[in-house]
């Protein structure tokens, strides 16, 4: 579907973008698109789907009421479909769609239990179906959900799991059997544990009983389907026992069914310095920020079985969370503050990198400091650029006035 926004939304002109944007939640404030792997514009392209967050001025806290939000592009109208208890304050309520402009998927909480679950929601009926387990991500068929524990993940990382007082989040110890990759499938059936983190560790972190990992236990973050739904990526993370010691990282790999179980960067390499992995269009290598030789940041790429890691786009730095088009040459990204290549005034790039030559330009540079960060950076706003199922534009998060807004890039010159 091809987008006419001039007349509903106002174009976005600070620093003199290089393309087209417009601000798509101008009206509206606390609003967040989730992450930047999948599209938060619908199948057809006409709606985009958010959350918006209970508050931006302290962290969340449980029990807090946050709004899933549905813009209708083609009217230039935005309106709440659901209430959920189940965000957080990073991936909000990790609503995504799924196969069709009727399917939106989000996760929210049992007040009774304190147990998170996916919803399936349909926005133009209200018509929900409660899932067996949580979204964390959806396959690109719209069949099934994979998820860590969501109640677990802010042990490792503040906000990106669901809030829920301290006393009901369970804590695992060393490579738990009954915790791990969980998948769900989007009809309302039980959710089942795919890869537990015993059978990680034995199958392809050469065991819990070594010495790197005493003393502590493991915790799931992020989980992503490759584009053809056929292999799963998990960051599986080691939280030490003592404080002071620093956590370890391993990216693991596997198929749809949970064999073939597979290290594909474990945490003496992550820990160099790295950061978000995503899979690339062929669903077999895989994208990130990596200092492969411990000293500079680059955007790599790798198997998924760990094998024949490639610099991409040299000279350019890689920063903030890297996605490639289909063609393979325009990698986008954006740039965390902290970055060399954020400026002085809390603005920061959304980057357009040629994966061959290196050759880059600033397509729009947005402010992405809010009014509140948080103490551990908890409530920062990062762009999390993500393309639509077209591949043509871009949505990203910003913070122009301290407050939390989304915006639209129109790539289609640079393609």
């Amino acid at each position: 579907m091809l987008l006419d926004l001039d007349g509903r939304f106002p174009r976005y002109t600070d620093f003199e973008p290089a393309v087209p944007v417009w601000c798509l939640t101008p009206d509206a404030s606390g609003l967040t698109h989730r992450f930047f792997d999948t599209s938060p514009l619908s199948p057809s392209g006409r709606y985009l789907a958010l959350t918006r967050l209970a508050r931006e001025d302290r962290l969340p806290e449980p029990g807090d009421m946050a709004e899933v939000v549905v813009v209708d592009l083609a009217a230039g109208a935005a309106r709440t479909v659901a209430q959920t208890r189940g965000a957080d304050a990073q991936l909000g309520a990790q609503v995504q769609w799924g196969a069709s402009d009727a399917e939106l998927f989000f996760n929210d909480l049992d007040t009774a239990t304190r147990t998170p679950y996916g919803v399936k929601l349909d926005p133009a009926t209200g018509a929900r179906t409660r899932l067996g387990g949580t979204v964390y991500m959806l396959s690109y068929d719209g069949t099934r959900t994979a998820s860590p524990c969501l109640l677990r993940t802010g042990l490792t990382q503040a906000g990106y799991g669901v809030v829920a007082p301290d006393a009901r989040i369970p804590r695992n110890r060393g490579a738990a059997e009954d915790d791990g990759l969980w998948l769900a499938g989007t009809d309302g059936g039980p959710a089942r544990l795919l890869l537990s983190f015993r059978r990680i560790a034995e199958e392809a972190l050469g065991g819990a009983e070594q010495e790197a990992y005493r003393g502590g236990a493991f915790y799931g973050f992020h989980a992503k389907w490759n584009p053809q739904d056929t292999r799963l990526m998990f960051v599986v993370r080691w939280l030490p026992d003592a404080p002071g010691l620093p956590m370890k990282a391993n990216l693991v790999t596997c198929d749809a069914g949970g064999s073939d179980v597979r290290l594909a960067l474990g945490w003496e390499a992550w820990g160099r310095g790295g950061h978000h992995p995503n899979w690339c269009p062929d669903g077999e290598r895989i994208l990130m920020n990596l200092k492969a030789d411990g000293q500079t940041m680059r955007f790599v790429s790798f198997r998924c079985d760990g094998s024949d890691l490639r610099a991409l786009g040299e000279p350019a730095l890689g920063s903030g969370h890297p996605t490639l088009h289909p063609n393979g040459r325009l990698l986008v990204t954006d740039a965390y503050l902290k970055e060399p290549m954020a400026y002085p005034d809390g603005s920061v790039p959304i980057r357009a990198v040629d994966a061959q030559t290196g050759a880059e330009r600033v397509l729009a540079r947005i402010p992405s400091r809010p009014a509140f960060y948080g103490p551990k950076g908890e409530l920062r706003v990062d762009p999390h650029p993500a393309w639509d199922r077209s591949f043509r534009y871009v949505v990203f998060n910003g913070a122009p006035d301290g407050t939390r807004r989304v915006y639209l890039a129109d790539l289609a010159a640079l393609l």
